[in-house]
């Protein structure tokens, strides 16, 4: 069975910096697209950033552009997500997901495209 396992989560103060991991149980290749989302409390679940595996595509929510930049160990069968000036609006559960299904550009943010889910970790910024 495929899995997806979070990693790297916790409290940091606005401004600060934190990257998230997602270690697959297989190779990250095998997946038309690898996604990070997010949920914050009473809010619906919203794709932060994707990668396209056919050519590479690298996609962004506008909220996070700039400050986060998602990334791929295909070796280590391992996605991340670096996050920088995290604000307090970055508070939410993370999660890694991918689909063996084609996907083509920015569908790869919406989250009923993806088959595949992590556990989630959880982001807090606060001072």
């Amino acid at each position: 069975q495929v899995q997806l396992v979070e990693s790297g989560g916790g409290l940091v103060q606005p401004g600060g910096s934190l990257r998230l991991s997602c270690a697959a149980s297989r190779s990250t290749l095998d997946y038309y697209a690898i996604a990070w989302f997010r949920q914050a409390p009473g809010k619906e679940r919203e794709g932060v950033s994707c990668i396209s595996s056919d050519d590479g595509s690298t996609y962004y929510a506008d909220s996070v552009k700039g400050r986060f930049t998602i990334s791929r160990d295909n070796a280590k069968n391992t996605m991340y997500l670096q996050m920088n000036s995290l604000k307090p609006e970055d508070t939410a559960v993370y999660y890694c997901a991918a689909t063996l299904f084609p996907l083509r550009g920015t569908s790869c943010l919406d989250y009923r495209y993806l088959e595949v889910w992590g556990q989630g970790t959880l982001v807090t910024v606060s001072s």
